[in-house]
């Protein structure tokens, strides 16, 4: 699974998402896009999920660029503890996604197994997605 190899600092604050992707909105490596429509925290699990669902769709044809990655550490505190006591260990990794983020490219294969590829993995997704396409072509 995806997460930093190190990092600055090993927790961090919570944080709100707020406003529209400052960059990363348009396709640059393939024909077909899943772009974000609301802002979410995506996990590194979710986003190995939709790889295995993209890939096995399109049976290793093709070639799929992740364009977000997990480095937020996500913290939590076991079951049953009480309040105190610290802020909780390093539970997960997330990657911070706001609106307008294309999160999933895909080339080398025809449209509608893209789509239905890029479907399959926006089942994956706790997010709305919307499937785009390179108009240049």
């Amino acid at each position: 699974m995806l997460q930093p190899k190190r990092t600055k600092f090993r927790k961090m604050h919570k944080g709100r998402i707020k406003g529209d992707a400052k960059g990363g909105s348009s396709l640059t490596f393939g024909t077909y896009g899943l772009k974000a429509l609301q802002p979410e925290r995506i996990t590194a699990r979710q986003i190995e999920a939709a790889r295995r669902a993209m890939t096995r769709q399109m049976k290793r044809q093709g070639r799929v660029w992740i364009r977000i990655f997990p480095d937020t550490p996500v913290s939590s505190k076991p079951t049953e503890v009480r309040m105190g006591k610290g802020k909780g260990s390093v539970d997960f990794w997330a990657a911070k996604v706001k609106p307008g983020r294309i999160m999933f490219e895909i080339d080398g294969v025809d449209e509608e197994t893209a789509r239905e590829a890029l479907r399959l993995a926006a089942m994956k997704l706790p997010i709305k997605t919307r499937t785009i396409v390179r108009e240049d072509w």
